[in-house]
């Protein structure tokens, strides 16, 4: 070997220790700290305490079966729901945008990563000149001769990376790529839990829909009746006037609750990735029971959460760029070196002498530049700090959403009970008016007080049934849906 290959072979075995063992300048990245969770008056477990609006007989699920899966929304144990929550998740365009974006950052750190390694290029040239005789200084005696050249070069070019520049931004992007694939997971269960709420507010307008009807039928009945009184001589005319009243009233009622029932359905069909005009679910009314859904421990939230774990990333994300911009104080070390044949003339093209190679180490640092380096590494540790309150703020928004459903689901379970008793006492009045009417010992307003009263009562258990049909769902999501850190891509 001649000593420029000796020497060439000796500058890359350097280069290649040196990016992998060189230093990485910057700060070590530590998780931001979170606000520690206590519950006032409530202990459960000694090393933890549980949420605020936990039963205070509450306890950790155990066997761990009993813990929120992927698949969360099999809990409602309603077959139709399970479905389109399927469709949803393969055919949402929202979920595919995000699943794109995870694509895009896990090309950049690919991209990252070729920065560690040489560029080798080549750029062939074979050209001939023909110099004018007039052109200045030129001594040609007699004849004009021309210069035919032609060179195959092969060219490296190499950055060192003794101070971690690069390397950072590689553990960057994979950064950036665990932020994306948890922000998919959040997209992915945004709209899967947005489904459920849309589905359960289409059953209660069934439900609504269906109590309606029957309501109408029976105020169709009570015009009925009224009028043949009337026209007996037994009533008012204003009796008659009162139940048409109550019967249209009823009959727009009905057609406000067709109206929502078929913006949900819409809905539904947006967010299963289909046109509205082709899709449509039969009436069903709404008959589920809220199921039991274990909540954890509030330090479980943190890894249950994929909002909470894209915040976390991007916080990393922001001291790899510290590191960065720290990195830019020190020089650039690089490797450049070329080599490759030059003749003008392809017979003799590859001899030994038309050899040609340049090789050597670069070194570039920049004495001055009137605090560009100073202020970009103050940039980088403001958005580090901005990174670290963001993530602690999702983390006491998630602590949030999950005290504001636990407390939803409870006290709703407490007001259902009330309703339903005092919808059965409505009724029994309703019954008892409608009997004194005919027997002609109330007037009809008194029925008709009853009719309204009755109605509003019943519409109130259903629309409570649905209030808890929602929390349910949107604890669920609070709770991450099933989702764990332990589902983060490595890399």
């Amino acid at each position: 070997m001649t000593w420029a290959g000796r020497s060439f072979f000796g500058l890359v075995v350097a280069g290649v220790v040196l990016s992998g063992t060189g230093c990485m300048v910057g700060p070590k990245y530590r998780k931001p700290l979170v606000p520690a969770y206590t519950a006032p008056g409530v202990t459960v477990d000694k090393s933890e305490q549980p949420y605020k609006e936990a039963d205070p007989n509450w306890q950790p699920a155990t066997p761990a079966d009993a813990a929120l899966r992927g698949d969360w929304w099999t809990v409602f144990n309603n077959p139709e729901l399970n479905l389109l929550e399927v469709k949803a998740g393969i055919q949402n365009e929202s979920i595919k945008s995000y699943a794109a974006r995870y694509e895009e950052s896990l090309a950049q750190i690919g991209i990252n990563r070729s920065q560690l390694f040489p560029t080798i290029a080549t750029q062939a040239l074979a050209q001939g000149v023909r110099y004018s005789a007039g052109r200045p200084y030129f001594t040609s005696p007699g004849s004009n001769p021309g210069v035919a050249d032609i060179q195959l070069p092969l060219t490296l070019n190499w950055e060192i990376d003794l101070w971690g520049r690069v390397r950072r931004k590689v553990n960057r992007a994979k950064e950036e790529t665990q932020a994306t694939a948890a922000d998919r997971e959040n997209a992915q269960l945004s709209v899967q839990t947005q489904l459920a709420v849309d589905y359960f507010e289409l059953r209660a307008d069934d439900a609504q829909a269906k109590l309606l009807e029957d309501t109408v039928k029976d105020y169709e009945e009570a015009l009925r009746i009224t009028t043949n009184r009337f026209e007996g001589g037994v009533s008012n005319e204003s009796d008659v006037f009162q139940a048409k009243t109550q019967l249209q009233t009823a009959v727009v009622q009905l057609q406000d609750i067709q109206v929502a029932r078929a913006q949900n359905e819409h809905a539904i069909a947006v967010l299963i990735g289909q046109p509205p005009n082709s899709f449509s679910l039969s009436p069903a009314p709404l008959e589920a029971v809220p199921p039991g859904i274990p909540a954890g421990l509030p330090s479980q939230l943190l890894e249950r959460r994929p909002d909470i774990a894209a915040a976390e990333r991007r916080a990393a994300e922001g001291n790899e760029q510290i590191g960065i911009a720290r990195a830019a104080y020190f020089p650039n070390v690089g490797l450049s070196a070329a080599a490759g044949f030059e003749s003008g003339s392809l017979a003799n093209f590859f001899d030994a002498s038309n050899l040609v190679y340049a090789v050597g180490p670069t070194v570039n640092y920049n004495i001055f530049d009137f605090g560009l380096r100073r202020n970009t590494s103050d940039q980088a540790r403001a958005l580090f700090e901005e990174d670290s309150a963001n993530y602690r703020q999702t983390v006491l928004s998630a602590f949030q959403e999950v005290e504001d459903n636990l407390a939803a689901l409870r006290i709703l379970a407490t007001e259902a009970e009330q309703q339903h008793e005092a919808t059965v006492a409505a009724q029994g009045a309703q019954k008892i008016f409608d009997n004194r009417y005919v027997g002609g010992l109330d007037t009809y307003l008194q029925v008709v007080t009853a009719q309204q009263a009755a109605l509003t009562n019943e519409r109130n258990d259903i629309d409570i049934m649905r209030r808890r049909m929602e929390a349910s769902v949107l604890l669920i999501k609070a709770l991450g849906g099933g989702w764990t850190t332990a589902k983060l891509p490595k890399y």
